[in-house]
């Protein structure tokens, strides 16, 4: 499935970076949303990019991240058709969930709109936290808990600071939604996956990159 999504993501992007009349119909625009009732732009802007190199991380951390994720999905939380998807609407819903928040801030201001799939990326980082919370990273060079929190705490104070056009605010909301929703289905369907968390979290470890 995390296969399919990014298949699907790139080919949506390509079209929409030689269409600017497809791009504008797929931008998340809070302001088409309150006026004229388009709330597809809730889940359409994250399939598409505003270039190659905003595609290929979004798409590189999406595979990094969410091949392990579809894994806990398909095999401890629902089994393998409704694990996968499961997933799907884990991160479907997680691209809507990151933009309310801007759409409560934005919605009367027609100049601004955002893209990208970085609000369901984010989404996914935290099952994978969840999964191996000291694995360690080459770059940067931190363990999975340790980027999750800096994760969160970065977009936010990114947001806050507020000097450039990166969506740090969705960022932080699609990784609290990660956090907090996952950790709802992980107690209500397989709480020992929440047991193992702990246990791994308890027991740090140094890289190993071998």
């Amino acid at each position: 499935m995390t296969i399919i999504i990014i298949i699907l993501t790139v080919l949506v992007s390509w079209q929409a970076f030689n269409n600017p009349e497809l791009k504008g119909k797929l931008l998340f625009i809070p302001s088409a949303v309150k006026e004229r009732g388009e709330y597809y732009r809730f889940l359409t802007h994250g399939f598409i990019h505003a270039d190659f190199q905003h595609l290929l991380f979004n798409m590189y951390a999406l595979y990094i991240f969410g091949t392990s994720v579809e894994f806990v999905f398909s095999q401890f939380l629902f089994g393998p058709v409704i694990g996968k998807v499961a997933y799907l609407l884990f991160y479907l819903i997680a691209i809507v969930a990151a933009s309310i928040p801007d759409y409560l801030r934005h919605q009367d201001n027609r100049m601004y709109a955002s893209l990208g799939a970085s609000g369901g990326v984010a989404a996914i980082i935290w099952p994978y936290v969840m999964l191996d919370p000291w694995n360690w990273f080459i770059f940067p060079p931190l363990p999975a808990i340790l980027l999750g929190i800096g994760y969160i705490a970065y977009s936010h104070y990114a947001d806050k600071k507020g000097q450039s056009n990166v969506g740090h605010n969705a960022h932080l909301w699609g990784a609290i939604f990660g956090l907090v929703a996952y950790t709802v289905l992980v107690l209500a369907f397989e709480p020992a996956l929440m047991q193992y968390f702990l246990q791994e979290l308890m027991t740090p470890r140094g890289p190993s990159f071998g």
